[in-house]
């Protein structure tokens, strides 16, 4: 019981974090197995794990399978015989063991970094939409509970200090709404070297042509590394209030995620027909 309270604490964390898992439970026993039906273990991506199937070599391959679940998203049931080491089996207990194997979707999270009036009015559209949202400053009093409510997590810190600061995957999308060059410099090579699956940077062109040229000369970034970042930031609806913008972003952010393409849904052929 110890066991399976553990390993439902460390997939409540994994949750708050928004860390992806895979959760493998014993669903089915012949014979003599180390592990009992009901028996749960949590891989996390990097391969550590809480909790326990059996050990040996039959977790390792419970293990291995579970990171292939992560990566392919999909769940899985295997069987393994514990017969003969020799054979190929993973143990020598005499049974047969099924697994089933779960990777656990966590939420998507967009992390704000700038917590000016752009900032905030997305920080909130986020959470509507069911994004885990972590707020990032340099400046105390727009990165706090108080200013703005409800957030999942505030880190107040220096821009190249967030990647050590902020858990970021793929499964992160990082939106820049910063107050100008000077943190863009510090912050642009500092987030290309993270796995996010997006990174957006609020501004005119005029600023990312700007912004470009300097990166390239202090930093030595080339053309390829800074196309992964979208700038200007969101879709062109000619956006104007903070709002409006906030849409724009996520409307970018959620054409991306979802493999749209950001085209009008309409068919025009359909009212062609309906003249003609």
């Amino acid at each position: 019981m110890d066991d399976v309270k553990a390993v439902y604490a460390a997939l409540l964390e994994a949750h708050k974090r928004g860390d992806p898992v895979a959760l493998a439970t014993v669903v089915s026993v012949r014979g003599s197995i180390p592990r009992h039906e009901g028996s749960k273990m949590l891989v996390r991506a990097d391969g550590s794990i809480v909790g326990t199937v059996g050990g040996g070599m039959l977790e390792q391959r419970v293990i291995a399978e579970a990171l292939a679940a992560l990566r392919d998203g999909t769940t899985r049931m295997p069987t393994y015989s514990l017969n003969d080491l020799d054979a190929g089996d993973p143990g020598v207990c005499g049974g047969t063991v099924q697994i089933f194997i779960e990777p656990i979707a966590v939420a998507p999270t967009l992390v704000v970094i700038g917590g000016g009036h752009v900032g905030k009015a997305l920080a909130e559209l986020g959470k509507w939409m069911d994004y885990r949202v972590v707020l990032s400053d340099d400046r105390p009093d727009y990165c706090n509970p108080d200013y703005l409510p409800g957030m999942d997590e505030y880190v107040v810190c220096q821009p190249a200090e967030i990647p050590d600061r902020i858990a970021i995957n793929r499964n992160t999308y990082v939106a820049a709404v910063t107050r100008g060059l000077p943190v863009d410099l510090a912050l642009i090579p500092a987030l290309l070297k993270t796995d996010a699956g997006y990174i957006g940077l609020i501004g005119s062109r005029r600023r990312w042509a700007l912004t470009v040229k300097a990166l390239q000369e202090r930093h030595g970034l080339t053309p390829a590394e800074l196309q992964r970042v979208r700038a200007p930031i969101g879709l062109e609806l000619q956006a104007e209030t903070p709002k409006e913008i906030a849409l724009s972003i996520m409307a970018e952010i959620v054409m991306l995620r979802r493999g749209g393409t950001g085209q009008p849904m309409q068919w025009l052929g359909e009212v062609a027909e309906a003249e003609a």
